[in-house]
């Protein structure tokens, strides 16, 4: 009898009679599809290892180019910096220095003058040290009137120094007179403004290693 006849004529309910030859094949066709199984997880892990390999490659590339890029642009980015730091010291240099502060604080009460306000406050208070530059608060109050102001303005840009001034909880409100009437067009400007002042060599040295000692505290306030 044949292999394929023997096949045919199992006994499905009796396995322990079945012939030797096709136990033998049964059983290895078992081991077979165990080393499939097997070797198919075995591969799929390798795979999705394989994959993750690529990907940092991949990263890894990446950012290999982008160091190289810099690297290549490195005395470019240098000099441009050293641009930016020469430029910056130019705008600074437009700012009054420390021995100008006093002309400059008298120069805006004239701009003042000339422009017909009259000052009923004009409060200097001790200047605050930054990295680069100081600057001083100045208490206020003038009155006068819309175009006074603008005149008053206008004499302050063009001054031979650069003044920088900011507003700080600075109001413009017109001056009530009785029943709430308004006093022939006056305005009030009352509040605090700041102007500024670049700092010297030797004071840019002094503040430096202090805003390096004290990360994120507040330079502490120096009188002149």
């Amino acid at each position: 009898m044949s292999f394929l006849d023997d096949l045919r004529n199992l006994d499905q309910n009796n396995i322990g009679g079945w012939p030797k030859s096709v136990k033998t094949f049964f059983a290895a066709l078992l081991a077979i599809l165990i080393l499939l199984f097997g070797w198919y997880l075995y591969i799929s892990d390798q795979q999705d290892e394989l994959e993750r390999v690529r990907q940092k490659e991949t990263a890894l590339r990446k950012e290999f180019s982008d160091k190289q890029a810099k690297a290549v642009n490195l005395e470019a980015y240098r000099k441009q910096l050293e641009d930016m730091k020469e430029m910056l010291q130019t705008m600074l240099r437009q700012l009054p220095s420390r021995t100008e502060m006093p002309d400059l604080l008298n120069d805006i009460t004239q701009a003042a003058l000339g422009a017909g306000l009259e000052t009923q406050l004009f409060q200097p208070g001790a200047e605050a040290m930054k990295e680069f530059y100081a600057e001083k608060p100045i208490q206020l109050r003038m009155l006068g009137t819309y175009h006074q102001f603008g005149t008053f303005i206008s004499n302050v840009a063009s001054l031979p120094r650069v003044v920088i001034l900011t507003m700080h909880d600075v109001s413009l409100k017109p001056v009530g007179a009785a029943g709430g009437q308004k006093a022939g067009g006056q305005l009030m400007l009352e509040g605090t403004v700041k102007t500024y002042r670049y700092l010297d060599d030797a004071e840019t040295a002094a503040a430096q290693p202090a805003a390096t000692a004290k990360p994120g505290a507040k330079p502490a306030a120096r009188g002149k």
